[in-house]
């Protein structure tokens, strides 16, 4: 397994409702078109996994790590399909959200989404895929986030993230 952590960052609107952060990757790549965190992989350099969501982070969406009060680290979630150990991080952001600077070679689109849009019961759905590398078709839960299909590890990231939300006040 090859060590990566992501950045989930989260912030209230003028309207305080609770937004997340997501990213669509561009469409290379093994993880091409997908609804993810701003995040990657541990850099030596990197003095530990925090260390690693914070700086993918500003170089995929252009936050400052200033900007950030990390409220926890949530449960690891381990990828079937790339082999990675993903280590999540709850990041509450100081402020208004910044002027985003995606990306461009890496990212398509930066998404702010509303926490209650997820939580709604029609931007819940399973489908039955078979994917490359699968050696049968599985159900696969996942949001509906406007056209995209947030599904994967970082569906899972999510959930921990709202049972999170049920006991703290963010």
């Amino acid at each position: 397994m090859l060590d990566s952590a992501v950045l989930a960052p989260i912030y209230r609107d003028p309207r305080h409702d609770l937004r997340l952060v997501f990213i669509r990757r561009s469409p290379h790549g093994i993880h091409g078109g997908q609804i993810a965190f701003p995040g990657g992989r541990r850099e030596p350099e990197d003095a530990d996994l925090l260390a690693t969501a914070l700086r993918e982070a500003e170089e995929e969406v252009g936050l400052n790590p200033r900007q950030v009060e990390v409220l926890t680290d949530l449960p690891i979630v381990e990828t079937m399909a790339t082999g990675y150990r993903v280590s999540p991080f709850l990041g509450r952001l100081n402020g208004a959200p910044p002027t985003w600077r995606r990306q461009e070679t890496e990212i398509d689109e930066i998404l702010e989404v509303r926490l209650d849009d997820l939580v709604r019961p029609e931007a819940h759905a399973v489908e039955t895929w078979q994917l490359p590398g699968w050696s049968e078709p599985r159900e696969i839960p996942f949001y509906w986030i406007g056209p995209h299909k947030l599904w994967g590890a970082t569906y899972r990231i999510v959930g921990s993230i709202r049972e999170y939300l049920a006991t703290h006040t963010v």
